[in-house]
């Protein structure tokens, strides 16, 4: 359980992070290529693990495999992250990295749509959570400096549609992977991210050289290092357990802001955080009695 908590942490540290790198890198660079440059390097990052992982399971491909990633890959980049990126130079990075963290919500709901995974009681009292902690945390009655209805809706936009990615994932998961799933769609959403950004005449390269040093710790570790330690406390124990750096990052990132960007935490800041973070903790403590449960009558 060491390893298990050492990559639960290591990956809340890194997702903790990276409103911050992204705001900072994105104040030099075009939202769309570091978009496009992060999830790229980050999918090829993970394909060595990702074909082990596939000629472990003994997985082939097919066309048809290929196809779903694709769309997978669409709403993970071009549309999901490409809003959150957009989103955070629109709203302070603190508010970003707690909107961006209650996608779970948006997948329980997804979920109850498009898989067997019904609402219960206890979902919607964990979505009541949520949407309160949102609530304080954007105060449109009076909303923060630096926030934006803007920011907001695109926060909420990406959100909503990395609960999409994320149930779309669940569907195809079992056959390919989790490593392989991953890291295909990023390549492939990243490919029709470029073809995007060609057609729009936005920069692919340009800048780099001058800001390899953030773009590189976007890359890397953020993205590469951040979900290969990720999936890899995911192995060593459950998704569930994995899921805690999610329930960890809320916490982290707010002070990443404060002291690289100077942003200031307001009341309203540490309500959200409190609220969403209750929402997340309900919602790991359901999952972990249904693993309990699932495992019990299996036995």
């Amino acid at each position: 359980m060491k390893k298990v908590y050492f990559f639960v942490v290591l990956t809340a540290f890194l997702f903790g992070t990276m409103e911050v790198a992204l705001k900072l890198a994105g104040s030099e660079m075009d939202s769309f290529q570091l978009t496009f440059l992060r999830f790229m390097i980050g999918g090829l990052l993970l394909l060595p693990f990702a074909i082990v992982e596939m000629r472990k399971n003994h997985v082939r491909l097919v066309l048809k495999d290929f196809a779903y990633l694709l769309y997978v890959g669409i709403l993970g980049i071009p549309l999901s992250m490409l809003f959150f990126q957009l989103g955070v130079m629109h709203s302070n990075a603190a508010t970003a990295s707690v909107l961006i963290s209650i996608n779970p919500l948006f997948t329980m709901l997804f979920a109850h749509f498009m898989t067997d995974e019904k609402l219960k009681k206890k979902n919607v009292i964990v979505l009541l959570f949520g949407l309160l902690g949102i609530l304080f945390m954007i105060k449109p009655w009076d909303m923060q400096e630096g926030n934006t209805v803007l920011g907001i809706v695109l926060m909420l936009l990406a959100a909503l549609f990395f609960g999409l990615y994320t149930v779309a994932g669940k569907i195809s998961v079992q056959k390919m992977g989790i490593m392989a799933q991953t890291s295909i769609s990023f390549i492939l959403g990243s490919l029709v991210l470029l073809v995007v950004m060609l057609f729009m005449g936005r920069p692919v390269i340009d800048g780099i050289a001058e800001n390899w040093a953030i773009v590189g710790y976007i890359s890397i570790f953020v993205t590469g290092l951040g979900y290969f330690s990720y999936f890899t406390a995911i192995r060593l124990s459950d998704a569930t357990t994995g899921s805690i750096a999610f329930f960890l990052k809320p916490a982290i990132a707010p002070f990443m802001a404060v002291i690289f960007l100077n942003e200031s935490i307001l009341w309203n800041t540490y309500v959200g955080i409190i609220l969403i973070l209750i929402g997340s903790w309900l919602n790991i403590r359901e999952k972990r009695k249904e693993v309990r449960l699932h495992d019990g009558a299996h036995s």
